[in-house]
């Protein structure tokens, strides 16, 4: 630097009130390279205590979350290392028991939820908002069952699972025999949804619920050559199981009575409000042994199953056809809805139903795993109770989205198996009985089995095969029940977001009533009359 170079800097530095000294370069270089260490020294400290405190704070509010995903992996790690271990059945039964217990403290929640949580939803709504919120519901759901169903009709067609397996034809007699009752079966199915809608007694409604069954009986007739020979008879039987959707029409019929009478039925109402909070703390208490349960119940699982290699790679192309729909469904479908409804990032949405989608792929029920959807919607995405107490309940018991999609790719699957043409009429009858057999289904663990019944005998398709499934439903009913809970919360946050306009006016109603009413209290009391 020349003499009048300098000069100006120290003038410009000296002008500025700083002082500036040049060190000896070779003295300024190690200085420098002291200071730079130390800076990134402590950058780096300050980095990692940052990045601690922020983990701190995401543990400190995700905890639960945190120690469930844990139990998941436990769960399917130890299952295997037990597996090697050849255990005996009381084994098994030892690991699965804390399981067992999550499920019974879930499903000991349900009924009292499902009751408490409708009536106390739509007594805080005015009657034009309980018409569009019900208009609303029954419209969504009937719509993303139906894109659920046509999702796995297209997968099914186009990748053709079937194919790959050698024919396995039906004998004959079973063929004629499924042809002859399958429209008597697809009708009293259908009237077993009705019938079960309108218990004659709603205590028994709590435990069993109507099931129509078929049964062979041999039938021998006496003349001149003794002929023996059967038919099919249809029987109405009761079966165990909680009758969810007696339940909620009677629950929905209460709340809608119990609305429209205004004030004579504030004493009502507000029990049931408060019954409602009581289990909702009940739940946060059970969730907390959830972590252990959801252990159990996987490693359980795979200890007791007889040879996962053999059994998945049999019918490999099937497990890939419905979990490849059941994913188009759950983070395509179900998120572009939403996103096209409310505008807002679907899958932020997503990480706060984390917990209630873990709960059932470890219970494979979308009733136990209800009282945890109430809690992930309520308490983190703060979905009006309004909304969410009538919603959830009539979701779990009809909208069964993965079920559905199950169903219709199991249909197709045993039908290219046997070589059994569909025509396009066939895949809308396919189509029809899915979504009926889906909302018939009970909220329990391989239900979708009993209702694939249904679906096969509608075309006249054997059901022999379904062996081949069975092997396999373990996994498949854990995760379409997970996309089951998944289209639950969907449709209750898109609800939530139409209903909106009528919430506020109910809101500002229901205000406007109490303050009315407390300055005419309050003049009562002036006057001597209270």
């Amino acid at each position: 630097m020349s003499r009048s170079r300098r000069s100006k800097a120290r003038a410009s530095v000296e002008s500025t009130g700083d002082e500036f000294e040049l060190d000896e370069p070779t003295r300024g270089g190690a200085a420098n390279d002291g200071n730079v260490t130390q800076e990134l020294v402590i950058r780096v400290i300050c980095c990692s205590t940052l990045i601690y405190s922020s983990l701190m704070q995401w543990l400190e509010r995700n905890l639960l979350l945190a120690l469930t995903v844990v139990a998941v992996l436990l769960g399917v790690g130890f299952g295997f290392l037990g597996r090697l271990l050849a255990p005996s059945p009381e084994i098994i039964m030892i690991v699965s028991f804390p399981g067992e217990i999550l499920i019974g403290m879930l499903n000991m929640m349900v009924l009292p939820l499902i009751t408490c949580s409708i009536v106390s939803g739509l007594t805080q709504l005015d009657g034009n908002s309980r018409y569009k919120l019900g208009t609303r519901v029954l419209f969504y759901y009937l719509t993303t069952t139906i894109f659920a169903v046509t999702t796995g009709i297209l997968l099914a067609t186009l990748l053709k699972p079937g194919y790959t397996k050698r024919p396995t034809l039906a004998p004959q007699s079973e063929m004629r025999q499924v042809k002859t009752i399958r429209k008597e079966y697809a009708l009293n199915a259908f009237l077993d949804v009705i019938q079960n809608m309108f218990p004659d007694n709603l205590m028994l409604a709590c435990i069993r619920r109507v099931e129509t069954t078929y049964r062979n009986v041999t039938i021998t007739r006496m003349n001149e050559a003794s002929r023996h020979g059967f038919e099919v008879r249809r029987n109405v039987a009761f079966k165990e199981g909680t009758n969810m959707l007696g339940l909620v029409v009677f629950s929905t019929a209460v709340g809608l009575v119990a609305g429209n009478m205004g004030a004579q039925a504030d004493l009502v109402i507000v029990f049931f409000a408060q019954l409602n909070d009581i289990i909702m703390k009940i739940i946060a208490l059970v969730m907390c042994y959830s972590p252990v349960g959801i252990l159990s119940l996987i490693m359980g699982k795979i200890m007791s199953l007889d040879d996962v290699a053999a059994t998945t790679t049999q019918v490999a192309l099937y497990m890939t056809t419905v979990i490849a729909g059941l994913v188009i469904h759950g983070f395509i479908v179900l998120p572009l809805l939403y996103y096209l409804i409310t505008r807002e990032n679907p899958f932020f949405f997503m990480k706060h139903l984390l917990q209630a989608c873990i709960i059932a792929l470890g219970t494979a029920s979308s009733a136990a795993t209800l009282p945890v959807t109430f809690h992930c919607l309520e308490q983190n995405l703060h979905i009006d109770k309004r909304v969410t107490r009538f919603v959830l309940p009539i979701g779990a018991t009809v909208n069964m989205d993965g079920t559905a999609l199950y169903e219709a790719v199991a249909a197709i699957f045993i039908a290219q198996i046997n070589r059994v043409y569909l025509t396009p009429w066939q895949l809308v009858i396919v189509s029809l009985t899915a979504s009926l057999a889906s909302i018939g289904a009970a909220s329990i663990p391989s239900a979708g089995l009993l209702t694939l019944l249904l679906v096969l005998q509608s075309v006249g398709l054997p059901i022999e095969d379904l062996s081949l499934i069975i092997t396999v439903d373990w996994i498949l009913d854990r995760l379409r029940t997970a996309i089951n809970v998944l289209g639950d919360a969907y449709g209750a946050a898109v609800l939530y977001h139409l209903s909106k306009k009528e919430l506020t006016n109910t809101s500002k109603g229901a205000a406007h009533y109490t303050s009315e009413e407390g300055s005419s209290q309050q003049d009562e009391v002036g006057r001597g009359y209270v």
